[in-house]
């Protein structure tokens, strides 16, 4: 067995990152995957975020390395305690991500790794003393959130390290653009393109006898509805 080395992520981690990332990528969203500098930028800070990200206080990469290979890797933030952080996040430590090989045949020791990598998470965590820890999966690929159901060796980890899964359960609904049935009219409904790439379907507020959806959002690649389950925080593990 190959010495196991738990350690902060170099710039020369990149390409194995940028692959462990985009091979759970692709267990939830097959063919869609992310660059390098998609991964790089992601770890310097998320604009998209532009709620949540400027509350970030602190930022730590950690991987495992095992064989010269990064076979599990973790990105950790510490949000600030200041009265401009939203209360749930005030104060707060996150593992924004937490991604390892599944053990198989030719790598039966990377459950080890895991373990090791989590272990190394919680002590970044203790160190910082925060008041409440969270864990998410929000790796930087689109329609990748919360903690897919895709990744049962990730969701059992974060069990065995006393994460458990508190707040609502978001449903993605996924469907190429050109196999979506085409539109039927309907009453109260009005569709418009705004600035997001991306169209939206909404119910006029006088038509609530119409029997449609609160509302329905359409990208570009895929259907995201939200009819019958309102839309919360993304998916979080927390443990205190």
């Amino acid at each position: 067995m190959s010495a196991l080395t738990v350690r902060p992520f170099r710039r020369d981690d990149r390409d194995q990152l940028t692959d462990l990332i985009n091979a759970h990528v692709a267990a939830v969203v097959p063919g869609v995957s992310v660059s390098v500098n998609t991964v790089l930028s992601d770890l310097e800070r998320r604009p998209g975020e532009f709620i949540t990200d400027p509350w970030v206080g602190e930022r730590v990469t950690l991987v495992a390395e095992q064989r010269r290979y990064v076979v599990a890797a973790a990105h950790l933030l510490r949000y600030r305690s200041g009265d401009e952080v939203g209360e749930t996040y005030r104060d707060a430590g996150e593992i924004d991500w937490f991604l390892c090989r599944p053990p198989a045949s030719f790598w039966p020791d990377s459950a080890e790794a895991g373990d090791r990598l989590m272990a190394a998470c919680l002590a970044q965590l203790a160190r910082w003393k925060v008041r409440v820890r969270y864990a998410d999966g929000a790796v930087p690929a689109p329609v990748v959130h919360g903690l897919p159901r895709n990744w049962p060796h990730i969701r059992a980890l974060y069990e065995r390290s006393g994460f458990r899964h508190m707040g609502d359960t978001e449903i993605i609904l996924l469907a190429r653009a050109a196999d979506l049935p085409a539109p039927e009219p309907r009453p109260g409904t009005t569709f418009e393109r705004t600035l997001w790439t991306g169209f939206a379907a909404v119910r006029c507020p006088h038509c609530r006898t119409a029997g449609l959806p609160d509302w329905m959002f359409l990208p570009s690649c895929a259907a995201r509805i939200a009819a019958t389950y309102p839309l919360g925080p993304a998916p979080r593990a927390t443990t205190s």
